[in-house]
C-alpha cells in the first residue's frame, strides 16, 4: 500500500485545493493515469499517479486545501489489476476489445451516455482522449436535436416536477467554476465567459442570480463522488486563478531572482539558411498535421546543446551547481496578463516533428489553464521566444534555481556577408542570461556557439 500525495507542481507551490477525483476506491489505475484535479494559484492542474494498482482510500475530500506532500489517497500495489494493453506487440483495440481510455476518459463517456468502445479514438495507438469524446457527445447532440429527442426529455421532466442536472462537463470552465454550477444547479451552456477564450470563471458563476438556489444548499451527491464534497475552508471557497494574485507571485520570483542570482548576458546572430531550406523542403512533403514550425527546431537545437555544455543545464541549491541528467525544457508561454512556465520533459530526446507536437499540446493546455503534473516537471533550463511578437531579441530574467535561460527574437531576412559578397539570408538572434556562480562567459559563448552549429545540420536533429 503505497500514498498518493498531493504533488509539488511549482517551485513557488505550498499547498493545492483538491478539485475532482477521477477515481473511486476500488477502480484499478497504472502508472501515468490521471486520478485527480488540483487547483493551483496558476492554473487547474490534472495530477497523474505514479504506481500501478487499485485505489483504496481517498483521504481528502474534494475542496479541501492541504499542504504538499499530504496524503491524498491510497493505492494497493499488491491488489490485481487488469494489464495495461502493450501498444508494440498487442493487437488492434478493434481486434482485442479492449479499449485505450484513462478513467477520466471513461467517466466522461458514462456522463455523456457514450459507449466508449464505440468511440474512435485519435491519440496515440489509438488512445481515447477528450477531444473526441466532444466530438462524439457534439455529433450526438445535433442528432438530438433533429429528432426533438432533447425537447421531449425536457418536457417530461418538467412535468414530474424534477429538475434536470445541468450539463457541465464539456462546457469551456474551469474545475472551481464547474463545482459552483452544479451546486447552484445553473447551465453551463447559458453563461457567458469572462476568462481566457470564453472560459467560464467562478465569478461569473456568482454574477448570476443564484441565491434562491444556494440558500436550498449543495446539490444532491451523485453516484461516482464517493468522499464528502463541501470544501471545508475559506481557501477552498474562493477562486485561486486570480490575475493579480497571479502576478504578484510573478513579481516576488522575478525579484527574488535579480536580487540574489548574478546574470550574464550573451547574444548570438545565427544563420538560418540551411535551417530554414531544410523545413521549407520537410514540410512540402509532410501532411498538414505532421508539418514543424521554426521554434521547435530552435527548441530540439536547445535542447540538444544543454547536453553538450552541462554547465548551463541544472539547478544552484545549496550553495553549489547540480548538473540536470536530463534536459527538462521550460516554456514560457503569454497569457493574458501574465505568463505560465510549463515544461516539455526529456526535451533532448525529440525530434523536430515530436518537439512540435509536444509544444502545441502544452502550450494548448497552459493557455486552457488545463495542465497536467508532467507538464510542471521542475524545468532545468528555460526558453522564451518572442519571434512572433516581431522583436529583435529578449534577454530573459532567470527562473531560480535554474541557471540559464535561452531567448529567441524573430526569424527576418538581414543583410549579411556571404563568402565575401554581400547577401540576404534569414537569421535570428539568439541571447543567454546565465548565473555567473554556476559558468562563466566562455562557457556561455560555446553553448550559443553550439546552437548554431546544430542548426546547420537540423536533419541531424
Amino acid at each position: 500500500m503505497v500514498d498518493f500525495r498531493m504533488p509539488s507542481l511549482g517551485a513557488d507551490m505550498t499547498e493545492g485545493t483538491l478539485l475532482r477525483w477521477l477515481v473511486n476506491p476500488g477502480d484499478a489505475v497504472h502508472s501515468g493515469d490521471i486520478v485527480a484535479e488540483v487547483d493551483t494559484t496558476k492554473a487547474a492542474i490534472e495530477v497523474e499517479c505514479f504506481d500501478d494498482g487499485v485505489v483504496g482510500s481517498l483521504l481528502v475530500p474534494e475542496g479541501a486545501t492541504v499542504p504538499v506532500g499530504t496524503p491524498l489517497a491510497t493505492i494497493d500495489t499488491a491488489a490485481t489489476a487488469p494489464p495495461r494493453p502493450a501498444p508494440e506487440t498487442a493487437p488492434p483495440p478493434e481486434a482485442a476489445g479492449a479499449v485505450r481510455a484513462t478513467p477520466l476518459i471513461r467517466r466522461l463517456a458514462d456522463e455523456a451516455g457514450l459507449d466508449v468502445a464505440e468511440v474512435h479514438g485519435s491519440g496515440p495507438d489509438g488512445r481515447i482522449v477528450r477531444a473526441d469524446i466532444a466530438r462524439e457527445v457534439e455529433a450526438k447532440s445535433s442528432t438530438e436535436h433533429r429528432d426533438g429527442e432533447v425537447a421531449a426529455a425536457a418536457g417530461a421532466s418538467a412535468d414530474a416536477g424534477g429538475q434536470r442536472p445541468p450539463s457541465t462537463e464539456f462546457a469551456r470552465a474551469s474545475g472551481y467554476a464547474r463545482r459552483l454550477a452544479a451546486e447552484s444547479a445553473v447551465d453551463l451552456a447559458a453563461i457567458n465567459g469572462t476568462g481566457p477564450g470564453g472560459a467560464i470563471r467562478a465569478r461569473d458563476i456568482r454574477a448570476t442570480d443564484i441565491t434562491a438556489a444556494t440558500a436550498a444548499g449543495p446539490a444532491p451527491r451523485t453516484e461516482h463522488t464517493p468522499v464528502e464534497t463541501t470544501p471545508t475552508g475559506e481557501a477552498a471557497k474562493d477562486h485561486r486563478h486570480d490575475p493579480d494574485a497571479v502576478r504578484t507571485l510573478i513579481a516576488a520570483a522575478m525579484t527574488r531572482s535579480k536580487q540574489t542570482v548574478p546574470h550574464y548576458y550573451l547574444s548570438s546572430t545565427i544563420d538560418l539558411d540551411t535551417t530554414m531550406r531544410w523545413l521549407r523542403e520537410r514540410n512540402r512533403r509532410a501532411a498538414v498535421a505532421e508539418r514543424v514550425l521554426t521554434s521547435a527546431v530552435l527548441l530540439c537545437a536547445t535542447a540538444r546543446a544543454a547536453t553538450i555544455v552541462p554547465e548551463t543545464n541544472g539547478h544552484w541549491v545549496d550553495d553549489r551547481f547540480r548538473p540536470a541528467t536530463a534536459v527538462h525544457l521550460g516554456m514560457v508561454v503569454s497569457l493574458p496578463g501574465s505568463i505560465a512556465l510549463p515544461t516539455i520533459p526529456d526535451a533532448a530526446d525529440l525530434n523536430p516533428q515530436a518537439m512540435m507536437g509536444a509544444l502545441r499540446d502544452v502550450v494548448a493546455r497552459a493557455r486552457a489553464a488545463r495542465l497536467r503534473s508532467t507538464d510542471t516537471v521542475p524545468a532545468t533550463i528555460t526558453v522564451t521566444n518572442l519571434g512572433d511578437l516581431g522583436v529583435d531579441s529578449v534577454f530573459g530574467v532567470i527562473a531560480a534555481p535554474q541557471v540559464a535561460i535561452v531567448g529567441f527574437g524573430a526569424v527576418t531576412e538581414r543583410p549579411c556577408a556571404v563568402d565575401g559578397m554581400l547577401g540576404v539570408r534569414p537569421q535570428v538572434c539568439a541571447t543567454l542570461s546565465a548565473d555567473h556562480r554556476a559558468s562563466d562567459g566562455a562557457i556561455g559563448a560555446r553553448f550559443l556557439n553550439t546552437i548554431s552549429e546544430l542548426l546547420q545540420h537540423p536533419e541531424e536533429l
